[in-house]
């Protein structure tokens, strides 16, 4: 009785180390990851997966890599322009790894590093340039982070796809100064216009003179044509010099002969 009793613990106890044993040995490795094995301390050149793989446990080591895309968000940098304005930036990092293998080897942790070096070429870039092309040319600097980046990480088998300046923080003395820069510069360009359309009617003008010069009935008809456009106001006193008054005054008598005439005769 006590034999069978040893022997049913003993098949229980082989059954739970087979169990622990053989939970150790599988792992399934999804479609979007590989598992990178280390056997007796070596590497396996071949990732596993995806699907269902096997391992031997205490003997193999393994790690696992996602091969998605990592969307890394650069913590807000305090950084010092070319032309000494501070500004806060922050930054958003898009990188997948396109070789487990060498993602685990070249560094320690391509994660926390690829993060670190984000940092660090954001203030390396974004301090050479100026205040104004910081502003206005956000796509083409973001490109350039993104080409030092990509670089950088070649070695770990990392691809940086994409990095997006989020914002540009800027003190509120220099949010000031920009506003009256920009009033100033709309300010100076309605005064250009101005001055642009009187130099523009000025040329148009003289070159009227000229051919009034050369016509004077034409000059005399836009005289009379100014005389009537006057005369719309009742409340107004024209004057004019002799030779124009004497014709105007004859026109004026010669009006008011016939309406007197016509009222005689309608009386």
């Amino acid at each position: 009785m006590a034999d069978d009793t040893v022997l049913i613990l003993g098949a229980v106890l082989v059954a739970i180390i087979f169990l622990i044993f053989f939970s150790a040995a599988i792992k399934i490795v999804r479609e979007y990851e590989r598992l990178v094995v280390f056997r007796w301390g070596r590497l396996l050149p071949t990732p596993k997966g995806p699907g269902i793989t096997w391992i031997i446990p205490i003997v193999d080591k393994r790690l696992l890599v996602d091969l998605r895309v990592v969307t890394a968000q650069v913590p807000r940098q305090h950084i010092v322009t070319r032309d000494n304005v501070s500004v806060d930036v922050d930054a958003v990092v898009y990188y997948k790894v396109y070789n487990p293998v060498k993602a685990i080897t070249e560094v320690q942790n391509y994660i926390q590093a690829t993060d670190l070096l984000s940092q660090t070429m954001l203030r390396d870039v974004l301090g050479q340039v100026e205040l104004d092309p910081l502003l206005s040319q956000r796509e083409e600097l973001s490109k350039r982070i993104q080409v030092l980046l990509d670089t950088a990480t070649e070695p770990w088998r990392i691809k940086v796809s994409s990095v997006t300046l989020r914002d540009v923080a800027l003190p509120d003395t220099m949010v000031r100064a920009i506003a009256k820069q920009a009033e100033a510069e709309r300010e100076r360009r309605s005064r250009v216009i101005i001055a642009e359309g009187e130099f523009e009617a000025s040329a148009k003008m003289t070159e009227a003179a000229k051919l009034y010069e050369t016509a004077p009935a034409a000059m005399r008809l836009r005289e009379l044509q100014t005389f009537t456009e006057i005369a719309r106001e009742k409340n107004m006193v024209i004057v004019t010099p002799t030779s124009v008054a004497s014709p105007m005054g004859e026109i004026a008598a010669f009006s008011a002969a016939m309406q007197k005439k016509a009222g005689a005769q309608q009386g």
